[in-house]
């Protein structure tokens, strides 16, 4: 796998941001940002899962989208100086190559063809979060799993994702045991095996079937605005 945003990028105007690139290994449950944090690192992930949580003041918090392979961490920072709006924590192990937001801040001032795929970006990222409000509040736990275990699962290289059973229940905004129960329920009907943490993905077309139309919608939102290649 390699990260959407970079592949799109012609030559010219990635080796503009090439030589500042590094790779790194972020490992699951890392916090990358806070709210109120500097983004001053721009994330690619090549694979992996880097997860938008939005913090309420009495410590609850669910998530309000994802970050993948289609895009990155920090991107707007490449305009202008940005603080973060949310915790970003690592979901799944990630790779991904990394560069300072300065770094990229003169590269955005230099190219035509990275202004254009942050304001797509931006654009994808947002219609991402509004569908998932909508989600949130009108789906059922059942339905919202499935489509976080698609999304996920479009942007590893494994079948099998490790996840702490409050994690998740953060992720969805519920109780644990509402988590265990939908977990339970899925195994039954033969789309994942569940175990101490552990998910692993035996059916995706169950999971399709059983999913809300809001995994289809952010997923065509990405296809639409973050081509995978160029032109």
């Amino acid at each position: 796998m390699q990260n959407r945003l970079l592949v799109a990028l012609p030559a010219e105007d990635y080796g503009l941001i090439a030589p500042q690139l590094a790779q790194v290994d972020l490992e699951r449950g890392r916090l990358l940002y806070d709210p109120g944090d500097p983004m001053d690192t721009v994330y690619f992930p090549h694979d992996g899962v880097v997860s938008l949580m939005t913090l309420m003041e009495n410590g609850a918090a669910i998530e309000s989208a994802t970050i993948g392979r289609e895009g990155a961490l920090g991107l707007s920072a490449a305009i202008s100086p940005r603080q973060s709006l949310s915790r970003a924590i690592i979901q799944t192990p990630v790779r991904a190559s990394r560069i300072s937001a300065s770094a990229l801040h003169d590269a955005w001032t230099r190219s035509a063809r990275i202004r254009d795929l942050v304001d797509r970006h931006a654009e994808a990222l947002f219609g991402h979060a509004i569908q998932s409000v909508a989600c949130n509040a009108l789906h059922s736990v059942e339905a919202r799993f499935c489509r976080w275990l698609l999304t996920c699962h479009d942007r590893i290289s494994s079948d099998t994702i490790a996840l702490t059973q409050e994690f998740l229940a953060d992720m969805l905004g519920v109780q644990r045991t509402t988590v265990t129960a939908v977990a339970r329920a899925l195994q039954e009907k033969g789309a994942i095996r569940y175990r101490r943490g552990i998910v692993e993905i035996l059916d995706r077309q169950v999971l399709q079937q059983l999913t809300c139309e809001c995994y289809g919608v952010v997923h065509g939102t990405y296809e639409r605005l973050l081509p995978v290649k160029d032109g």
